[in-house]
């Protein structure tokens, strides 16, 4: 018996279950919560000269104040493309453009507001939770398959699957804070 497949199929699985979780904060981080974040921003995608660009790499961008978001574009040329990807995204705000800068003033949501990102955030926790258990699926497969091929026993496969349920819930567990953490962010008035 060879206990490097196992070995080999839970080092994938932290992997790839470790980058679910990184996503699924990186998707929480970005829902708008009255207050200015870089995250809001930072991941949508500018039409630059025909290549789709997240603007973290086209801008600098700065918190001066609670509400407000300063975005100031590298290369002067990529402004208009930038006020156009924040005018056609979901944030709900208008760029104010002075030809140097993008100024995004984020007005205090409302109560209905609050409570569709709320709704917004728990899709977005459900889709990493998914995503964990994706993951589970496809290494009990595995897991499964080794044990039909003969390289690992029935023992060594139940402490295996045994192990694989301990860090899906660890997993889903930090999502679940992660969410917990956003929806306090977004209910606080």
């Amino acid at each position: 018996m060879d206990e490097g497949y196992v070995v080999a199929v839970f080092e994938d699985v932290r992997d790839k279950m470790s980058r679910a979780v990184e996503h699924a904060r990186g998707e929480l981080g970005a829902i708008r919560t009255g207050r200015a974040a870089p995250a809001l921003v930072e991941k949508l995608t500018v039409d630059y000269y025909g290549s789709h660009i997240p603007l973290q790499q086209l801008a600098g961008i700065q918190v001066p104040e609670g509400k407000v978001l300063l975005i100031t574009p590298y290369d002067k040329g990529s402004l208009k493309a930038i006020e156009k990807a924040i005018q056609n995204s979901d944030l709900g705000v208008n760029p104010a453009n002075d030809g140097t800068v993008i100024r995004l003033t984020f007005p205090p949501l409302t109560e209905e507001r609050r409570r569709a990102m709320v709704k917004v955030a728990h899709n977005k926790a459900e889709d990493g939770r998914i995503a964990v258990r994706n993951v589970r699926r496809a290494a009990r497969k595995d897991l499964e398959a080794l044990e039909k091929d003969g390289e690992i026993s029935s023992d060594e496969l139940d402490r295996a699957e045994k192990e694989l349920e301990r860090l899906t819930h660890e997993h889903v567990a930090e999502i679940d804070r992660g969410l917990q953490h956003k929806e306090d962010e977004l209910l606080a008035v």
